[in-house]
């Protein structure tokens, strides 16, 4: 069942309207100025300066995104969607005159000329199917991190944004948070010289990973859609506890741990050394044990663990190439010898960035919060200029950000985290999933040579197999 709603036209979609407004306004203002408090109080947001919504998940991230963007005072969540009515119960409640829908595509084609704007937090392989089609139709999107499940999608939803013109932003707040900014400062001031090596690392996966597929169910809650929750994946069965979180640890619809976390703890060294593409990339991956024998890994699953070494080739922030590490499943990089014995290393989460320079180091926890001088105590004393811009509410203003650059529209307003940042970011996580994925098919951890141009490895064909995927029929994704 769906609930009723009155709809508001997308006055950038309806210019009669718009003039409408505007003549009217001019004509009222001959012969009265109408007191602020008739048209609706001290905080009133007049109809056309609201962004309207529409939010593809509805649950979970997509719970919290959806409110935070409603928070900013200038949102109207105007439609819900989610294939999971159980998930998208609270929102439901939350924004009862949201018009609700179970299919992306029907929520589009009914509704695309009532809204501006789409917020897209389902599992990874859906993200880039639903926001390119938003794009499409000149809408603003935001997408939750990894910004999509294939390089090939990242790509084309780089190049949309330019294309089409619309505001966009990843769900990757820590990107609005002081600290990248902050650490960028003191790298440009010069605090800890050259960069030539990172560590990032993470405490997850706290989901199942490097297990066995399970066997399927016939229990299918009566509330959930499958086959439009598998939208882009193959065609499987329906197999208990994979809905709502425990995707995240199969191939065909997250990106693992480095997925997960990858775009958060990643982020500032982007930002920090103007990273963009990889050079090349290997990995070395944890192996799973059954009844104390070692059994490899499973290849539908990803590891329960991994170590992944990235080249960057150098910048013009970097006097070389830049190696990053990154680590996840617990394995962390050795304690810097600038630590005391007893000083906490790494976040309160399990997760941080460590840069390495000439002259010093520095490090950040998740979102790049706590952003440290090492030594310590050179943090207090640090003396670089402010030369960035903060954002209001740091990662919690992220989502108003956003907000406040659609309704300025397309190149009026910077956005922390636009696709020209995200997707080649997400294209560098994506890559390092190639040398994990490569590393079953090749029976070992090898360097793979990237060609950034043609978007595939240079030197062992079979993995490019994982650079772009083949969507079924009533899922295609074409540019």
């Amino acid at each position: 069942m769906t609930e009723d709603k009155e709809t508001t036209t997308n006055e950038s979609s309806n210019p009669s309207r718009r003039d409408f407004i505007k003549s009217g306004a001019l004509a009222a203002a001959g012969f009265m100025i109408v007191p602020r408090f008739v048209l609706g109080g001290t905080g009133y947001t007049a109809p056309s300066d609201m962004l309207n919504v529409a939010g593809v998940g509805a649950g979970g991230k997509g719970e919290s995104d959806i409110a935070n963007f409603a928070k900013s005072g200038k949102a109207n969540i105007a439609f819900l969607c989610d294939v999971d009515d159980r998930q998208a119960a609270k929102s439901r409640a939350s924004f009862p005159k949201a018009k609700y829908y179970k299919d992306w595509r029907e929520m589009y084609d009914k509704e695309h000329k009532n809204f501006d704007a789409v917020s897209v937090s389902t599992p990874d392989h859906n993200h880039a199917i639903i926001a390119y089609h938003a794009m499409q139709m000149g809408k603003h999107v935001y997408v939750q991190k990894p910004l999509t499940h294939d390089i090939w999608e990242a790509r084309l939803l780089t190049d949309a944004a330019k294309k089409y013109k619309v505001v966009t932003q990843m769900g990757n707040q820590g990107a609005s948070n002081d600290g990248t900014r902050l650490m960028a400062e003191w790298y440009d001031a010069g605090l800890i010289g050259d960069v030539d090596t990172i560590y990032c690392w993470t405490n997850r996966p706290v989901w199942p990973q490097g297990i066995k597929w399970p066997d399927p169910s016939t229990n299918i809650p009566k509330e959930l859609d499958w086959d439009l929750w598998l939208g882009t994946a193959p065609k499987k069965d329906y197999v208990e506890k994979l809905v709502p979180f425990n995707w995240r640890g199969w191939w065909d619809y997250g990106t693992g741990a480095l997925g997960d976390m990858g775009c958060h703890l990643v982020e500032a060294p982007f930002r920090v050394l103007g990273l963009q593409y990889v050079k090349d990339v290997q990995a070395s991956v944890g192996s799973v044990y059954v009844d104390s024998f070692r059994k490899g890994n499973f290849p539908e699953s990803c590891p329960p663990s991994s170590h992944i070494t990235l080249t960057f080739p150098k910048t013009n922030k970097t006097k070389g190439d830049v190696t990053l590490h990154w680590m996840d499943g617990g394995i962390q990089p050795e304690r810097p010898d600038e630590l005391g014995p007893n000083e906490k290393w790494g976040g309160e989460e399990g997760n941080g960035t460590l840069f390495i320079g000439s002259k010093g180091k520095m490090y950040a926890s998740t979102y790049s919060d706590a952003a440290t001088l090492l030594p310590k105590e050179r943090t207090k004393d640090a003396n670089a200029p402010q030369k960035y811009k903060r954002v209001a509410g740091g990662a919690n203003g992220h989502y108003a950000q956003w907000v406040e650059a659609c309704l300025a529209g397309y190149g009026k307003m910077e956005v922390s985290s636009p696709f020209e940042v995200a997707g080649p970011l997400t294209e560098a996580l994506l890559m390092a999933n190639l040398a994990v994925r490569g590393h079953d098919l090749k029976g070992g951890a090898f360097k793979y040579t990237w060609d950034n141009q043609a978007m595939k490895v240079t030197n062992f064909d079979a993995v490019n197999q994982y650079v772009k995927r083949q969507y079924p029929a009533g899922f295609e994704l074409k540019a």
